[in-house]
């Protein structure tokens, strides 16, 4: 037996975990997804990345969305800057969790992009994570996937666990 109770057997019965797809923008934003690959993989959380614009690619882009949830994706997340209507352009095409990461892309520190992805219509959400907060974004999804994944959810419990052994360790350290 396995410690989540299911046999071999069983366990190999269960479906595949779902995939997590990362969308940008522009290949630009490249650098600032480096910590949500970072965290799926850590996470070994499957995922594929792509670059597709609401703007200049708008039919691949609804293409994939209206695919995504057939391809065994279960989350996208969408990373633009400046205008930022990806994460608002995926979400109108799936009912799949849409996770949308400003970039800071303009003169205006990412806050233009933070205002345009945050400011969904009622019906069509988008979860928002900090401007360049590419590390969230991936943990929200995996604690998304993580609702029907126990093995899953006990890799979060840990890491969570972790990071608060780390934070009082700092603490007994910390001399004023």
């Amino acid at each position: 037996m396995i410690a989540d109770g299911l046999s071999a057997a069983a366990r190999e019965e269960l479906p595949a975990m779902k995939k997590v797809a990362v969308i940008m923008g522009s290949d630009s934003d490249l650098p600032a997804l480096q910590p949500c690959f970072e965290q799926l993989r850590a996470l070994s959380i499957p995922f594929k990345a792509h670059v597709f614009s609401a703007h200049r690619t708008p039919d691949e882009a609804t293409a994939f969305a209206l695919a995504a949830a057939d391809n065994g994706f279960g989350v996208l997340i969408a990373a633009a800057g400046k205008a930022a209507h990806l994460a608002g352009a995926l979400a109108a095409r799936t009912v799949l969790p849409v996770i949308g990461i400003p970039i800071k892309a303009s003169t205006l520190d990412g806050l233009d992009a933070l205002l345009s992805t945050v400011q969904m219509p009622a019906g069509i959400p988008v979860a928002t994570v900090a401007i360049d907060g590419a590390a969230n974004a991936a943990i929200l999804a995996a604690q998304i996937l993580a609702v029907s994944d126990a093995e899953l959810r006990q890799k979060l419990l840990t890491a969570r666990e972790t990071m608060r052994l780390s934070v009082l360790q700092k603490d007994s350290k910390l001399v004023v």
